[in-house]
C-alpha cells in the first residue's frame, strides 16, 4: 500500500496537468469536427463531382496482372477524399481565420521600433547631462553653483 499511494497521487497530478485536458479537448473537439467535414464531402462534394464528371466512386477500377488485382480505385478515392478535406479545411476555417486576424491587425497599427544606440552615443549622452547639471536635481531647484554665487553676492553686499 506505501508503494501505491505515491503513485496514485503522481498519477492523479499528470491526469489534473492542464496540458493533458487541454489534449483531451483538442481530440474530441478534432474528432467532432471531422465529422463534420466528412459530412460535407461525403454529402456534397463527392455527389457534386459525380454530377460534373459523372463517377462518384473510383472504387471498381482495378487492373490484372499475372492473376495479381490492383485496385487503383480505392487509391483514387483516397486521394479525392484528401484533397476535399483538405481544401474544405482551408476555405471554411483556415482562409476566414487569416482575414479575421488580418482585420484584427489593421486596426491595431504596429509601434515602430527606438533606433539602437550605440555605446559610443549613450556614454557622450551621459557626459552632455553630467556637464549640463546634476540630472537629478528637479528643474526649479537652483544648482549649486547659482546657490554658492548667490551667497557671494550676499557676503558683498554686507556693510
Amino acid at each position: 500500500m506505501r508503494l501505491i499511494r505515491p503513485g496514485l497521487g503522481g498519477f492523479k497530478q499528470f491526469l489534473m496537468r492542464g496540458n493533458i485536458v487541454d489534449l483531451a479537448v483538442a481530440v474530441i473537439i478534432g474528432t467532432a469536427f471531422t465529422a463534420v467535414v466528412k459530412a460535407m464531402v461525403d454529402d456534397l462534394l463527392t455527389p457534386l463531382i459525380a454530377a460534373v464528371g459523372g463517377k462518384p466512386d473510383f472504387a471498381r477500377l482495378s487492373f490484372t496482372i499475372n492473376h495479381s488485382v490492383f485496385r487503383y480505385g480505392l487509391f483514387l478515392n483516397a486521394v479525392v477524399a484528401f484533397l476535399l478535406v483538405a481544401s474544405v479545411v482551408y476555405f471554411v476555417v483556415v482562409l476566414p481565420l487569416a482575414k479575421a486576424n488580418e482585420l484584427r491587425r489593421r486596426g491595431h497599427p504596429v509601434p515602430e521600433a527606438e533606433p539602437a544606440i550605440s555605446d559610443e552615443t549613450r556614454l557622450l549622452t551621459e557626459i552632455r547631462d553630467l556637464l549640463a547639471g546634476d540630472g537629478r536635481r528637479l528643474p526649479d531647484q537652483p544648482s549649486e553653483a547659482a546657490q554658492a554665487g548667490a551667497v557671494i553676492a550676499a557676503q558683498d553686499t554686507e556693510p
